[in-house]
């Protein structure tokens, strides 16, 4: 039974109000009165509008852009909430930002997924619930308990129900491996795998140089955490094309898609890309090729089995 708090109360900052109402809905409870808005000057002004005493509280916040904002926002939100006397504060952070600056890549360089934990712990809240991390280790960054989901079943699901036959899952690199031969054991039947084996001359540019398995006459799903310029994906869609695969799916949890990235899509041999709701997809990146499921119900059971304290591994 829960000792912390009487109740359980969804926060939402502004980065994914639509998501944050989704899992209220499952969960059964309403969105608390919580207005965050911006001073003239840009500050940003947070105002809960009912009592959080003693109380359960998860702040559904996703870190994307525009990044800054939204950290600050989360920030702010914990740290009302804490001088508010709530009894619990879960950080629910469906997107973990900056998460790419997980290490010193080379010298001088910050470790900003660090810093942002430190941030988040600073401010005071007590665990933080999360998603497919871009770096697993990330979750060592924390000296709260953090509860990492994973959205690959619900994207396996998904392929599953679809019932597609001589299936290939492809990782569009070698970082991506361990992912996606996870990813091939959840989905139906016996799926090999193959990798693309790419150099990337510099941030952002990526060149595609061997496949490693074989995808002539196959149908193909590629997985990713997050997708954003597109150019990794798009760039592997266009040369499995080359090696003779015949239906090029994609699918990543975070849909960071910035840039050039929803123009590169259309114009890819990508046939379907498959995105988790971690991040808001706003209306001017609505595009055929884009479906989007939605990660609310787990995160609304992990969030019951928090609340009554049991444990979660069972959503795995």
């Amino acid at each position: 039974m829960n000792t912390s708090g009487s109740e359980i109360k969804i926060i939402a900052g502004n980065s994914n109000k639509e998501l944050a109402e989704k899992i209220a809905d499952y969960i059964g409870v309403k969105v608390a009165d919580c207005l965050v808005t911006k001073f003239s000057d840009g500050e940003i002004s947070v105002n809960i509008n009912e009592t959080v005493r003693g109380c359960d509280v998860f702040v559904v916040q996703s870190t994307n852009n525009p990044v800054n904002d939204n950290l600050m926002e989360l920030l702010i939100m914990i740290d009302a909430l804490r001088r508010a006397s709530a009894g619990r504060i879960t950080a629910v952070i469906p997107y973990y930002g900056y998460a790419r600056q997980d290490r010193k890549a080379k010298s001088r360089d910050p470790i900003t997924a660090k810093l942002v934990a430190n941030l988040i712990t600073a401010a005071g809240a007590d665990r933080v619930l999360t998603m497919d991390l871009h770096a697993a280790q990330i979750q060592g960054y924390f000296d709260i308990p953090l509860d990492h989901l994973l959205g690959g079943k619900l994207l396996a699901d998904y392929f599953n129900e679809k019932n597609i036959e001589d299936l290939v899952v492809v990782s569009p690199d070698l970082g991506s491996v361990t992912r996606s031969r996870k990813f091939a054991n959840q989905l139906d039947g016996e799926v090999p795998l193959a990798i693309i084996d790419k150099r990337r001359p510099k941030a952002n540019v990526c060149e595609v140089m061997n496949l490693i398995g074989d995808v002539k006459g196959k149908n193909v799903i590629m997985l990713d955490d997050m997708i954003d310029t597109a150019g990794t994906i798009t760039n592997a869609a266009n040369a499995l094309k080359e090696f003779g695969a015949k239906n090029i799916y994609a699918c990543c949890t975070h849909a960071v898609l910035s840039g050039p990235a929803i123009e590169r899509i259309e114009n890819s041999a990508i046939s379907e890309l498959i995105v988790l709701d971690t991040i808001r997809l706003p209306k001017e990146k609505e595009i055929d090729k884009i479906k989007v499921l939605t990660v609310a119900e787990m995160f609304g059971e992990a969030i019951k089995k928090i609340f009554s304290n049991e444990s979660i591994s069972v959503l795995f």
